[in-house]
């Protein structure tokens, strides 16, 4: 291989992207009723034996016989087809913009247009197609896929593996834990049975079944990478595969070797939109909460603390004097929410939940939004340098909240950070909505290295409210080998590490 070719491989960025649509385009689809025209035949639900381990090759290593899974979960897996319609703007009336439009050639393209008053700008209705997959997990044509898959439809059809075609209806789906339900019109279905046990182990094989670019049941298998796994934005604690899932492959199940199901496909991690080594599923246990909501209320509604959380790295740790990176460190507090009401303040570093470890910031959120609103919870937080015990009460993530305020004074010097820094004066007050901090003036040495900016307010230093230079000096001078600086910018609040010479 060139060096140019492994210079261009090493600055290559890899992208998320969901999985449910024909090859590699998005789809907005929009949901609608329609009744079934295909009457449902007897069909023996399929029953899932553990199918016994095959030896093979040296001896003690075995492999699942992976036919007997599918043998008996195939039929329960469909296909799920998608048509909709999504909003494109019109782009003008010059001969690159009537390229992107497939009438731009018609002589009577700009006639028409013109006649209906169409004007630049304008929103039109383009259609929409796409193909995902699901499975059929009660015998009356309940069927679990994702979200995405279905995502503003007019139509959804799902065709099972004897060829039968059925309109379904959307019950209900929840973009944020990629989870919906669909019903079809049948009965005698055959269902794939649920886990119930979250005991999938790390190395443990596991199979998907899916409609690949529409490529019907189409079987691939792997390994468990990691469980708990969480990505950007997100609210689930992923299991991560190496499973091959490619577009269409979205909302199909992940067995383990027993033939039960531990997820439903989601996400693949790649470059081009296509299958590039690992992919991740939604647990079942989380898809069945959601489930379960739908079907009873047709709708899900998720827990919040209200709190923004950050990664706890090793600046911090030395800051706040832990001895391990790990934790959610709280850099903001919604003012009147469940964690201001609860105690929590910023600087706060959130080290377990209901007893269980809190690792990594990415946890917190993925537990507490599969929880129920009015839900308690008992938190370990480190404080000031030792352990603080506060329970709390969720709120309803869909309530609006307000921003927390804080302490004021006056004052100005040259900091040992680098920093310039005075009190921010009435009329920045006012049209912040900051009721105390300093403003930074200019930033120089380590905090500029680390990425404080002029215009920034400094709120705290490691977790201490600051609303006067000595107060900065005193915590400053008290550190050893790192601060952590709360900064305001703009609306949002984060905690920037710096370490001290």
């Amino acid at each position: 291989m060139s060096k140019s070719t492994l210079k261009q491989a090493a600055v290559a960025v890899a992208v998320l992207g969901v999985i449910g649509v024909g090859g590699a385009v998005a789809v907005k689809q929009n949901a609608a009723v329609a009744a079934a025209t295909v009457p449902a035949a007897a069909v023996a639900p399929a029953t899932a034996a553990a199918p016994a381990p095959v030896p093979v090759g040296a001896p003690g290593i075995t492999l699942p016989d992976f036919s007997t899974i599918v043998a008996h979960n195939g039929p329960a897996v469909v296909n799920i087809n998608v048509t909709g319609s999504t909003k494109t703007a019109y782009e003008g009336d010059g001969p690159q913009a009537r390229g992107n439009d497939p009438f731009g050639d018609d002589p009577f393209y700009e006639f028409f247009r013109r006649f209906q008053g169409q004007q630049r700008g304008q929103q039109r209705s383009v259609p929409t197609h796409g193909l995902g997959s699901g499975f059929i997990i009660s015998s009356d044509g309940i069927i679990l896929t994702n979200a995405h898959v279905v995502r503003d439809a007019s139509e959804v059809v799902v065709k099972l593996t004897d060829r039968r075609e059925f309109r379904a209806k959307v019950l209900g789906s929840d973009p944020q834990s990629d989870v919906a339900v669909l019903k079809i019109d049948a009965k005698n279905l055959p269902v794939v049975p649920l886990a119930r046990d979250n005991d999938l182990k790390v190395g443990e094989w596991v199979l998907a079944i899916g409609s690949p670019y529409g490529l019907d049941n189409t079987v691939t298998a792997g390994v468990v990478s990691a469980k708990g796994r969480s990505l950007p934005d997100g609210n689930v604690p992923f299991i991560q595969t190496d499973v091959a899932v490619n577009p269409g492959n979205s909302g199909g199940p992940l067995f383990n070797t027993r033939g039960e199901v531990v997820g439903i496909n989601s996400q693949i991690y790649s470059q081009t939109g296509g299958y590039q080594g690992l992919s991740f599923a939604i647990p079942i246990d989380v898809a069945n909460k959601i489930k379960n909501q739908i079907v009873s209320t047709g709708k899900v509604v998720h827990a919040k603390l209200g709190v923004t959380v950050q990664e706890v790295n090793q600046s911090f740790a030395d800051s706040f004097n832990l001895a391990t990176p790990e934790g959610a460190l709280v850099s903001n507090v919604e003012r009147g929410g469940p964690a201001d009401k609860a105690g929590l303040k910023a600087g706060d570093v959130i080290r377990s939940l209901n007893g269980q470890k809190v690792i990594s910031s990415a946890d917190l959120p993925s537990v507490i939004s599969l929880s129920a609103p009015g839900e308690k919870i008992n938190l370990e937080v480190w404080r000031q340098g030792k352990p603080v015990q506060i329970t709390a009460t969720l709120g309803n993530a869909s309530d609006k909240v307000a921003r927390a305020d804080a302490p004021v004074d006056q004052a100005s010097a040259k900091m040992r950070l680098g920093l310039s820094l005075r009190p921010l004066d009435p009329a920045e007050r006012r049209d912040s909505g900051i009721a105390s901090g300093l403003l930074i003036q200019d930033a120089g040495g380590a905090a500029a290295d680390a990425g404080v900016q002029p215009g920034d307010v400094l709120l705290s230093v490691n977790g201490r409210p600051v609303n006067s230079i000595d107060q900065v000096r005193e915590v400053v001078g008290k550190s050893s080998k790192s601060v952590a600086l709360l900064i305001q910018r703009g609306d949002d609040k984060i905690f920037i590490p710096v370490r001290l010479g």
